[in-house]
């Protein structure tokens, strides 16, 4: 009962603060539309942003937002695919329907509660294969990796074929010294916390080894490691590689083919699709549910080093947003909850030959 009040207030706080950012990007735009609105004679009770979004939204291209949905649904396939080979080599071979429910099912649980679908993803495909958890875990510990290092691998690509286009918007809309001031103060106070926490535990480190705490917390860690080392015993790993590509480059298609989707931005160029990807990416990666708020936010702010005006780019943001998380993550999601019971009811898993 606890733990569920606890998960409550934890999605209460976490929604809250997508809402928020997402309102608070509205009252931004909103106040913007209103001025343009006022320069053009337009009387504020026929210049509703809201309205616009909507019919934005109704005008939309919904052939443009069909491919983007195949991209979505096309990169998780080759999630469950890579991830299947990071399993094999524990001596465990799921299966790829499962692989995939169980994958989509975790961008669902995200909706709820940020990175709670990694728990959820991890937990329920060794529920239905019978494969010890914290494996399974470790397994997505080394699949996340690989997802840091393609998003710093695709963030580099897009400011360094991008650079002249971002550096001229940061110049003419940041203060770049007053950021980069208020950045370096904050690294160097979490630095300092970060050394104080190690020399306190140093200090500690005979009673912290020898509680059960620790024993258990061991286990579990040696078994994440058991999953992550899975990554050296690939037998095929320019497959991995492939579907590690294809996953990202899906990614990238449904951000430029939405493009397409809304007249304003149906002329940008592929660059301008990188850059937005990159800029929205990291606004999913930041804790909301799903991205929300922040996602607007800094797709939005790539938008408009492309020329695309805020009200426009707010319209966007929402048409790929809600797009992707009610066609896909909403709507699959679900399919998944009421299909993985019917399909595992007989299901016995098969043991993969372990990998020397």
């Amino acid at each position: 009962m606890k733990r569920n009040i606890i998960n409550i207030l934890k999605f209460l706080v976490f929604l809250g603060v997508g809402v928020g950012i997402l309102y608070l990007v509205y009252q931004q735009q909103n106040a913007a539309f209103q001025e343009e609105c006022a320069l053009k004679g337009i009387s504020s009770d026929n210049c509703s942003l809201l309205q616009k979004v909507v019919t934005d939204f109704q005008g939309a291209n919904y052939w443009w937002i069909l491919m983007v949905l195949v991209a979505f649904t096309t990169s998780n396939v080759s999630r469950a695919l890579r991830w299947r080979m990071l399993i094999r080599p524990l001596g465990f071979s799921p299966r790829l329907i499962n692989a995939f429910f169980t994958t989509v099912l975790g961008y669902f649980a995200n909706l709820a509660l940020p990175r709670l679908g990694e728990i959820v993803r991890g937990a329920t495909l060794a529920r239905y294969e019978k494969i010890p958890v914290e494996k399974v875990m470790g397994t997505i510990v080394a699949d996340r990796v690989f997802d840091v290092i393609c998003i710093l691998i695709v963030s580099g690509l897009a400011f360094l074929l991008a650079f002249d286009e971002i550096w001229s918007f940061v110049q003419e809309n940041v203060s770049v010294a007053g950021r980069l001031q208020n950045a370096g103060g904050f690294l160097l106070a979490m630095g300092v916390v970060a050394l104080f926490l190690l020399l306190l535990a140093w200090l500690l480190r005979r009673k912290i080894t020898s509680s059960k705490l620790y024993h258990r917390v061991a286990d579990i860690a040696l078994g994440f490691w058991q999953g992550i080392q899975t990554v050296r015993q690939l037998d095929r790993p320019g497959l991995f590689l492939f579907h590690t590509f294809n996953i990202w480059f899906m990614y990238y298609l449904m951000t430029y083919l939405c493009f397409f989707a809304f007249e304003p931005t149906s002329g940008l160029s592929p660059l301008a699709g990188l850059v937005v990807f990159v800029f929205g990416g990291w606004g999913v990666v930041i804790p909301s549910p799903g991205g929300m708020g922040t996602y607007h936010f800094l797709a939005q702010t790539a938008l408009a080093i492309y020329g695309i005006s805020g009200d426009d780019g707010f319209s966007w943001a929402n048409i790929s947003f809600f797009s992707i998380q009610l066609g896909c993550n909403v709507f699959i999601g679900i399919l998944a909850l009421l299909l993985l019971p019917p399909l595992n009811r007989h299901y016995q898993p098969a043991i993969a030959v372990p990998q020397a």
